[in-house]
């Protein structure tokens, strides 16, 4: 390993993070009640320009007024190249900065984006004596994030996770799609020509480069990769099939942008009871092979070491944290 230790950020489960419109009061309290782990209360794309300052307010009100349960409370504010994002940063946080966990910073291009939400949160929570401190979330969803992903994913203490914005980063970088988090079936591999046999067509995941950089800045740092939304609402098995190939390769959680995909983005990111179970006996048999001097044992006729227990420990230290939180 490197000497540089690496600093996780606080621990959250983070399976699945509901969007909710600041200007949908309506939606507030079935999104309390729902089985996200995270909400984050929204004050830009969901929210027109008129309707921002009562959406503030709506949202001061609702912290204070909601019983959230044990969930994790996010504001997304609006992009610092707007006249809304400092009214957002101040009346929210002045107004109900005890009751907040997060703020989501949408299409983080640089390092000094973060610094400035940083400097900004700071001063509030000093002249208001607020006692905890407030984490910031990051959206990585234009292409001069995604060049600086990780020089933002370092910017910061506060930073704790790193999210794929897919519709925003479509636009920023010109992809030809108009689809939100989804495949596209031009995107693909014809086999090679074999005499008169009929060639096959493999689509491909236009967004795993992407994600998987996305996944390499946030563990390097301790943040939590998040992936974003899924457009189609209808489509759970399309949903599933997004989230599962983000779960592989390394995220956390995913975002939903519909109640209907709360449970799916549960299921995805929750380990199996086989999987932990597993895990476990990796545990305990390595706790056994270092108690003989051993640095590595045969388990169901696979080779297990060291890494085999880092493995197995994050299975079970999410398991525990789902419990938790049940």
């Amino acid at each position: 390993m490197s000497f540089k230790t690496i600093t996780p950020a606080p621990t959250r489960l983070n399976r699945c993070e509901l969007a909710v419109p600041g200007s949908s009061t309506k939606l507030f309290e079935k999104a309390a009640k729902s089985a996200a782990d995270v909400i984050f209360l929204d004050l830009e794309d969901a929210v027109a320009p008129d309707d921002k300052p009562q959406a503030r307010k709506n949202i001061v009100q609702a912290l204070h007024d909601i019983d959230w349960g044990r969930k994790t409370m996010s504001v997304r504010i609006n992009g610092l190249d707007t006249h809304y994002m400092y009214r957002d940063v101040i009346e929210v946080v002045e107004g109900a900065g005890d009751k907040l966990d997060l703020i989501m910073v949408p299409k983080v291009g640089t390092a000094a984006d973060i610094y400035a939400v940083d400097m900004l949160l700071t001063q509030i929570e000093t002249a208001k004596g607020l006692r905890k401190r407030i984490g910031i979330e990051a959206i990585i969803e234009t292409a001069l994030g995604m060049q600086n992903i990780h020089e933002i994913a370092a910017a910061s203490p506060r930073l704790e996770s790193l999210h794929f914005g897919v519709a925003d980063y479509s636009a920023s970088t010109r992809a030809r799609t108009t689809s939100i988090g989804g495949p596209n079936p031009l995107y693909g591999v014809l086999t090679d020509k074999d005499g008169d046999k009929p060639r096959e067509f493999f689509w491909g995941d236009m967004w795993h480069y992407a994600i998987a950089r996305m996944v390499v800045a946030a563990r390097a740092n301790g943040l939590r990769p998040i992936d974003g939304p899924f457009g189609d609402f209808a489509d759970a098995e399309g949903y599933k099939a997004q989230a599962n190939r983000a779960a592989i390769l390394g995220c956390e959680g995913k975002w939903a942008i519909h109640p209907s995909q709360i449970p799916l983005a549960n299921e995805v990111y929750t380990p199996p009871e086989s999987e932990v179970a597993k895990a476990r006996r990796i545990l305990d048999a390595m706790k056994q092979a270092q108690a003989e001097g051993k640095g590595a044992v045969a388990l169901d006729g696979k080779l297990i070491d060291i890494a085999s227990i880092r493995q197995a420990e994050g299975i079970v230290k999410q398991a525990e944290l789902i419990a938790q939180g049940s």
